[in-house]
């Protein structure tokens, strides 16, 4: 039997839709040979690929969802590291 009010609600909430996800930020890459990788100790700087004002990117897995910049929160957060999203990915398309 049909139920007439059940297309008033609208669309059916999605479940998946409070499921926490975990974001993971890109801020660049580094390659250094496995001889340099040996000798890093305390205070080392490791060269990364990337620029400081390049854009990160962010992934949830292996998919990349975003790019943003890097920016530091102000007022109570300060000091707190946030991302200022500039790309979005249509997730059915990709970025």
């Amino acid at each position: 039997m049909d139920n007439p009010a059940a297309g008033l609600a609208g669309p059916a909430p999605n479940p998946f839709a409070q499921v926490p996800i975990e974001i993971t930020v890109s801020v660049g890459k580094a390659r250094p040979i496995v001889r340099d990788l040996l000798r890093l100790h305390r205070d080392s700087v490791l060269t990364l690929d990337r620029r400081v004002d390049d854009p990160v990117e962010l992934y949830v897995g292996d998919r990349l969802i975003a790019r943003g910049e890097l920016q530091e929160l102000e007022g109570e957060q300060s000091g707190q590291l946030a991302v200022r999203l500039t790309e979005v990915a249509d997730l059915a398309q990709g970025l």
